[in-house]
């Protein structure tokens, strides 16, 4: 039995989580067992975002992603998935990780939706205000 190389990666964004393996291969990406365009629809935006860590390190078509994601919307999770390949290539070759840092996808981005607030509508929405 010969084992294969493998690297991994936890990525976060929002609520979402990624659990993200990376394996030399021909460049597919599965995301839940279905590949990346069925996942994210007809959004090209997103595929671009999760793409980028591999053009920043020129390491396209290098290696098949298989994703396990969940928690969050769509956008959480495409910048979850974005992270968790950072990371991976990260521990992939030490020389990927200046170009990754200086291209800030290895910080884990910290917006979130602030909580709503007792007496108010919403987080920052107050009531009408009235002078007279």
């Amino acid at each position: 039995m010969t084992s294969v190389i493998q690297y991994y990666g936890t990525g976060r964004r929002k609520t979402a989580t990624a659990r993200v393996r990376l394996i030399p291969g021909t460049g597919t990406v599965k995301v839940n067992g279905r590949t990346l365009e069925d996942y994210v629809g007809n959004r090209p935006g997103l595929v671009r975002d999760i793409n980028s860590p591999f053009e920043v390190v020129d390491a396209s078509g290098r290696f098949d992603v298989l994703v396990t994601v969940c928690g969050g919307g769509i956008s959480g999770q495409a910048g979850a998935i974005r992270h968790g390949i950072a990371r991976a290539l990260a521990e992939a070759g030490p020389q990927n990780r200046p170009l990754l840092r200086t291209g800030s996808l290895l910080t884990r981005d910290p917006r979130a939706k602030e909580r709503k607030k007792y007496g108010r509508k919403r987080a920052r929405k107050r009531f009408q205000f009235s002078k007279r």
